[in-house]
């Protein structure tokens, strides 16, 4: 599921777009997820869809590049 944060279970929500002359629309908000490594507690890395505010408040530690993924 892409918009739905692994850390802290963030999810879309539903609700309505109103216009000027008060006339209601569904529409949906999506957390702001982003597929990153995260490296889990036993060491290991691991990809995780994670919403920017576990990013932004260190929910989650981002895992370092390994000698594969770096340019020499």
């Amino acid at each position: 599921m892409g918009n739905f944060c692994e850390v802290c279970e963030k999810g879309t929500i539903s609700g309505h777009k109103v216009s000027h002359s008060n006339r209601k629309s569904n529409r949906i908000w999506a957390p702001n997820v982003q597929r990153v490594r995260v490296q889990i507690k036993d060491g290991q890395n691991k990809r995780l869809n994670v919403c920017t505010r576990c990013l932004r408040s260190g929910n989650v530690q981002r895992a370092l590049p390994t000698k594969s993924n770096v340019e020499a």
